[in-house]
């Protein structure tokens, strides 16, 4: 299995910041086609958890995301419905173990892009640059939504 490597994060990250509001919307918009069936789901817990603040989040670490497996020059199969129904309950039992003990392994062992889960860390838990932070509700919700994303793009990496 082909690992996201810092490097391709950080480029990833250099490139979706430095886009225009147009060149945002082409880039969400391709990866939203390539993989209409996983945003689709990722999107739907924002309207579970009721939280509109964690729709725009999830679009933009979705294409931030998607891009570090470009950069990366890992190749996707489009998640299925099919992918997603065998993915949520291991998914959540993972989750539930991992909130009980904090043990990061237990989601690296299960999600195996441990550069990605990190990354997704730091980001929930650090300032932004202007001084703003999550609260404690949408970065928990923020995290679950993404650590599912990756998993779920890792199990669709073309061999």
């Amino acid at each position: 299995m082909k690992h996201i490597q810092q490097t391709a994060i950080d480029k990833a990250i250099d490139k979706i910041d430095n886009l225009e509001d147009d060149g945002l919307e082409r880039v969400a918009e391709t990866f939203a086609l390539a993989q209409q069936t996983l945003l689709g789901y990722a999107m739907s817990a924002a309207q579970e958890y009721k939280n509109e603040q964690l729709e725009g989040l999830i679009i933009y670490y979705f294409c931030l995301i998607s891009e570090a497996f470009v950069q990366e020059k890992v190749f996707l199969n489009a998640v299925s419905e099919d992918d997603i129904d065998a993915f949520e309950e291991p998914f959540f039992e993972v989750l539930d173990q991992y909130f009980d003990t904090d043990d990061e392994e237990v989601l690296n062992d299960f999600i195996d892009q441990p550069e990605l889960i990190r990354f997704m860390m730091i980001e929930i838990s650090t300032k932004d640059d202007d001084g703003s932070s999550l609260d404690d509700e949408t970065a928990t919700q923020l995290f679950i939504v993404t650590a599912a994303m990756i998993s779920l793009m890792n199990k669709a990496i073309k061999e």
